[in-house]
């Protein structure tokens, strides 16, 4: 039972999976049909692309009364992007060399993001008033990415009004536009069912496997759900862009930990449930960290026989969870 359940929840991932793909492409052409720029219609669902599959988790998780599955899934998933994907995406390609600005930045964001929920839930809960600080950082992390395009939209809101340009440019849609508007809420809708089906199922396997359903989204869901994050790496690095595999990793990690959890927290809060296998989770996160950051500092690149590292470290991080 337990295995087809497992198998249950990896399926309805990459149906998570194929569903954000879907909102992000439909989304992206409608912004370029309307004429109102990606930004203006969409920038909030481009930036947290590869982490609609936690945020739609984290929101059903939370409306279904199960927010620890959401905070197991992004704990797990911000491990297994250090560890598994950026180990595995960079064994394959043998060498990664690390460039650009963000070892100055964004690294240090990123830590700081994966710590915040691990010390606010130091107390054993995650309230709304902590939901609203993680939130609050995403805010203050998206205004200072977006700074540029946001000073362009106010620009666009002195010459006419945007939802009213908006508006009338739906009102003359012609059949293209009609098709990707059906997209978008499709993938939408599939979104919802198989976020509600994996939420329902990884409860289900808690109960029949008698662990946390906290461990289920630790392991089980956060391997479904970083699947987007492995598949960009890879295109990354065989596109020779470096910074966007980096960035993306690091990235997710900010999105994870801030606005997935702050939603989830602020819907109802988080009560840490298998407090061992929590700890744990924590610790991992902090070690694996540091190693991936000693690792690409370094050298400013990153070997097979270094990734061969990370991978070892996530296994490490499987069988003591499971011991």
């Amino acid at each position: 039972m337990v295995p087809i359940l497992i198998i249950v929840i990896l399926l309805f991932s990459l149906l998570l999976i194929k569903s954000a793909d879907l909102v992000v492409v439909a989304l992206r052409r409608i912004s370029r049909q309307t004429k109102t720029g990606v930004f203006a219609l969409s920038a909030f669902i481009l930036a947290i692309g590869t982490s609609l599959p936690e945020l739609f988790v984290a929101i059903t998780s939370s409306l279904e009364a199960t927010p620890s599955l959401s905070l197991g899934n992004v704990l797990g998933a911000n491990i297994a992007n250090i560890s598994l994907v950026v180990g595995f995406s960079s064994l394959i390609a043998g060498k990664v060399i690390v460039h650009g600005s963000f070892l100055k930045r964004d690294v240090y964001i990123a830590l700081f993001a994966g710590l915040l929920p691990i010390l606010l839930i130091i107390d054993g809960t995650l309230s709304r008033v902590d939901g609203l600080i993680l939130l609050a950082s995403y805010g203050a992390y998206a205004t200072s990415l977006f700074r540029t395009r946001f000073m362009e939209i106010a620009q666009e809101h002195k010459k006419e009004r945007f939802f009213y340009r908006f508006i009338r440019q739906f009102n003359h849609m012609d059949s293209a536009r009609t098709k990707e508007l059906g997209r978008l809420f499709v993938g939408i809708a599939l979104l919802l069912i198989s976020a509600d089906v994996i939420v329902r199922v990884a409860r289900q396997l808690a109960l029949t496997a008698n662990i946390p359903i906290f461990l289920v989204g630790l392991i089980v869901l956060s391997v479904g759900t970083t699947l987007p994050e492995i598949a960009f790496s890879f295109r990354s690095i065989e596109d020779h862009e470096p910074t966007m595999f980096f960035g993306n990793i690091l990235g997710s990690i900010i999105v994870n930990s801030t606005l997935v959890i702050g939603i989830a927290a602020l819907i109802s809060p988080i009560i840490v449930v298998g407090v061992d296998a929590y700890i744990e989770a924590a610790i991992a996160f902090i070690l694996v960290f540091f190693v991936f950051w000693n690792l690409i500092r370094s050298k400013f690149r990153l070997d097979r026989w270094e990734s061969f590292i990370l991978l070892v470290l996530y296994i490490i991080f499987i069988v003591v969870e499971f011991s």
